[in-house]
């Protein structure tokens, strides 16, 4: 049995490492990893391969930055020249990029079953490119994995049969709970950069319905330049991110007040989520790795697509799309965070073995 993964940024790096792991395992089955290059550099690539243990891509399209069309166009034909060399029985596709649909759109042209894993998520934002992406992967897959009962319910509301799709939990509690335990015995960022632990707000900016919009940036800007008048904020600051605030005159502005570092590995991003008082973010996956380590968040976006996270209080919603001000939000939050439960929202950490099992017996 042959199984071909396609992924290219760095959230399916995490979600890949997991389940390779377990494919790893499994007499008779082969993996085929296809990189389509959409995240490049090696903090944002290489490191990822080397700190999570994941395989050496058997094939790298080394795509880069290019608008959603020129990028998806590339990756297609990439992928599509692989997989007529390779024929495998699956292709694996993770998550909502332009990767995961290029992927997709391959396969479903080659008549090659596709796996999609992160099934059923919403946002009901259409303006939001990863919204389209995981419509249309999700309408083009043979199994559906949702990692979680909304997403479930959301693929059955939209007519898909029962027999598509298989509940499997979330891959990336399976990695967290794999590689805090690796943390433990290795020497983080923390000490590295002396921050003191459970002792500031950690905060992540990238997501292009806020760096691309210079009200929404400057509205994040202010809001974090106040908010450092009370905590100490991190900022690992992704290089487009970087750029946009330098182009908007934010970048020195923001420097004075808050400790800006470059981007890290998954490994030290892991233990600068652990140990933050707090996090504020617009990233997908750093809404849930908050909360797989009990650090309530506060999500600079209009809308989730974790919605579960917001209803038990754990997230809150908070729009940069006017002037605000986080004091008041992060100090409320924080006085809850003893209050809140703590439900098994995302499975048992076994989402990797779930996927596997299901693929395998499909064949």
């Amino acid at each position: 049995m042959k199984i071909c993964t396609i992924i290219g940024a760095r959230p399916q790096f995490v979600k890949a490492a997991a389940v390779s792991r377990i494919l790893a395992t499994i007499p008779h089955l082969q993996e085929i990893i296809i990189h389509t290059g959409q995240h490049y550099d090696y903090n944002l690539s290489g490191l990822f391969f080397d700190e999570l243990s994941l395989p050496k891509p058997n094939y790298n399209l080394n795509v880069g930055s290019e608008t959603h069309g020129k990028q998806t166009g590339k990756m297609l034909e990439g992928i599509e020249h692989y997989l007529t060399i390779e024929k495998p029985d699956w292709v694996l596709v993770y998550g909502d990029t332009n990767s995961t649909l290029a992927g997709a759109l391959a396969a479903v042209k080659l008549h090659i079953p596709i796996a999609h894993v992160e099934a059923g998520l919403r946002s009901f934002n259409r303006k939001m490119p990863e919204e389209i992406n995981r419509i249309i992967t999700d309408q083009l897959s043979t199994l559906l994995f949702p990692p979680t009962e909304n997403g479930l319910q959301q693929l059955i509301k939209e007519g898909y049969s029962n027999k598509k799709i298989c509940l499997s939990g979330d891959v990336m509690f399976d990695a967290i709970e794999f590689y805090n335990q690796r943390n433990q015995n290795r020497e983080t960022i923390l000490s590295k950069i002396k921050l003191p632990v459970n002792e500031y707000i950690l905060v992540t900016i990238h997501r292009a319905e806020n760096t691309d919009d210079i009200s929404r940036l400057q509205n994040i800007s202010n809001a974090l330049i106040e908010l450092a008048k009370d905590f100490h904020i991190v900022l690992p600051l992704h290089a487009r991110t970087k750029a946009k605030m330098i182009q908007y005159d934010l970048y020195s502005p923001l420097a004075k007040h808050i400790h800006i570092i470059e981007p890290v590995g998954y490994l030290d991003m892991l233990a600068l989520e652990k140990h933050a008082v707090l996090i504020i973010t617009d990233s997908g996956g750093v809404q849930k790795e908050s909360y797989f380590n009990k650090v309530p968040c506060i999500t600079l976006r209009d809308e989730t697509e974790w919605i579960e996270l917001v209803e038990f209080g754990w997230n809150i919603l908070c729009s940069p799309n006017q002037p605000f001000s986080l004091k008041t939000l992060v100090s409320e939050h924080l006085a809850q965070r003893q209050e809140k439960s703590y439900p098994s929202l995302y499975g048992d950490g076994n989402a990797a073995t779930i996927i596997a099992d299901m693929l395998c017996s499909a064949c």
